[in-house]
């Protein structure tokens, strides 16, 4: 890589913090991106619509590894997210989608994530309390319902809405 290559990386900030850090890199000249949901909140005396953080604890950012110290240095900031060997980069089709998906008119909502092969919980419908693996996830994710002792299973097509990880 070469150091002066920018790519999209995900930041962990401290609780409540996405939007200081975001200002702040965002002052410094470093591409910043915080993806939010507006949500209608109740006081006693007024009702407001409030910006609350799609991803709670984490915002996005666009730079090179010469901007690396800059952005640790913001006010909030905890960590850049990767592993053992350092940050990781976000490819760019992954930050493009969410751009993509806030800026357009659809609604959407904060899901938790689900991967094919995990083993998820119903949580709405006829079949709420089940537990299972997810196949297939999408519109229409493929949940399997398994008899170990038989090795045998049942397989349905629910929404993918319906379905929670187990932790």
């Amino acid at each position: 890589m070469d150091p002066t290559d920018a790519f999209w990386y995900a930041l962990r900030t401290r609780s409540r913090h996405e939007r200081r850090v975001y200002d702040q890199l965002s002052t410094q000249g470093i591409e910043a991106f915080l993806p939010h949901i507006d949500r209608w909140r109740q006081w006693k005396d007024r009702r407001k619509l409030v910006a609350f953080p799609l991803f709670p604890g984490y915002c996005f950012a666009r730079f090179a590894a010469a901007q690396r110290i800059a952005v640790l240095r913001a006010f909030g900031m905890v960590q850049i997210v990767g592993n053992h060997e350092g940050p990781l980069p976000i490819p760019e089709a992954e930050i493009a989608g969410i751009q993509r998906l806030v800026t357009s008119t659809l609604p959407y909502d904060p899901h938790p994530y689900l991967d094919a092969g995990m083993r998820v919980e119903v949580v709405r419908g006829p079949l709420a309390g089940l537990t299972g693996i997810l196949v297939r996830k999408g519109a229409k994710a493929r949940f399997v319902i398994s008899v170990n002792l038989i090795q045998q299973a049942a397989a349905v097509e629910l929404d993918g809405s319906d379905l929670v990880p187990l932790r």
